[in-house]
């Protein structure tokens, strides 16, 4: 996967594309629309009488298939019918929720159109303790869920394991491609990817460690709206070990001087909701590692992006100081 294969404005007519797909559906849906943002797929705003109402999603070509972006509406769906609020998809005039539109070129978009969720993500320039408390308590609804749900037979997503994630045929590409990657720590790094390989073969895939989880819950992937809390962006949801929703939790910021404290407060918030064992807490560091460089290999096949201009050489390297760490003593990645 290359970087170009992320949308830019220069590949994509959005006000073309998204005007078209407007045609879809019944005319209470239809409004004034406006980018918000740019990155595995384009997600427009939909204004009507002078509100956000809805909001549209266009995937990015050759991504997800059809059947894996129905299998992520199956799972919204099923979540809000339990009363666990994330985005509900519209219907279009045909009755169904995933649409798809062809441009002159030949091109085809897969879009959704969901109700619009009000609500800010987390201010991550104060106290984000009580956010992490909220978001570990959300995942474990997530989980409850995920764990009882009968999934549909034709239900497919994504595998986000160790060679899913971090092997040379990783859904994002090598970590090695990444930005800033300097020949002299990939020994090193790779020693890293060798011990979390092991210490995960050890843990295992039992179906209570390893199952359908959101894959990127980010405090940026959280609104707050008063005393409702609620889970967005489910398009990386896909099978994986449980606890990775903790080390995605922490996503770029793996060093952080705060980490530790977040980690606890998402531990917290968890355990208010599902007990976990002894080992489901020793693999966290291994986990987290492995998310790290996951976004690593992320930085190479993403380069366009603004999230991965912020990944810059000092990124880089508290990414090899991490691996170090982790090499030197593992229980220290998550000690305060």
């Amino acid at each position: 996967m290359s970087s170009s294969s992320v949308f830019n404005q220069e590949q994509m007519d959005f006000a073309r594309v998204a005007e078209s797909a407007l045609k879809l559906y019944a005319e209470d849906f239809r409004g004034e629309l406006s980018l918000i943002c740019l990155s595995e797929n384009a997600t427009l705003s939909i204004k009507t009488n002078n509100r956000l109402a809805y909001a549209m999603r266009i995937h990015r070509p050759s991504y997800h298939t059809a059947d894996a972006i129905a299998s992520e509406l199956a799972w919204l769906s099923a979540l809000n019918d339990s009363e666990i609020e994330v985005p509900r998809a519209i219907a279009g005039i045909d009755g169904r929720t995933l649409q798809t539109v062809g441009t002159a070129d030949g091109q085809i978009y897969h879009l959704v159109v969901f109700v619009w969720i009000n609500g800010v993500q987390p201010d991550l320039t104060k106290n984000l303790q009580p956010s992490f408390r909220r978001l570990g308590r959300i995942t474990a609804q997530l989980h409850h869920h995920a764990r009882s749900w009968t999934r549909p037979q034709w239900f497919h997503r994504q595998v986000w394991d160790h060679e899913g994630m971090v092997s040379e045929n990783g859904h994002w590409g090598p970590w090695q491609n990444g930005l800033h990657v300097q020949a002299k720590e990939i020994p090193l790094i790779s020693e890293a990817v060798y011990k979390v390989s092991k210490r995960l073969e050890v843990y295992g895939k039992d179906h209570h460690r390893f199952g359908l989880i959101h894959a990127d819950l980010r405090l940026t992937n959280l609104l707050i709206d008063d005393d409702l809390t609620r889970a967005i962006d489910f398009d990386d949801c896909g099978f994986s070990w449980y606890m990775h929703d903790l080390a995605a939790a922490v996503s770029f910021h793996e060093d952080h001087a705060d980490m530790p404290s977040w980690v606890e407060n998402w531990l917290t918030g968890y355990t208010d909701a599902h007990e976990l064992s002894k080992d489901d807490l020793m693999i966290i560091p291994s986990l987290i590692v492995q998310r790290r460089l996951q976004l690593l290999a992320w930085t190479g096949t993403h380069s366009n992006t603004q999230t991965a201009a912020t990944c810059d050489e000092k990124w880089f390297a508290d990414t090899v100081n991490l691996c170090k760490k982790y090499l030197a003593n593992d229980t220290l990645i998550t000690s305060a």
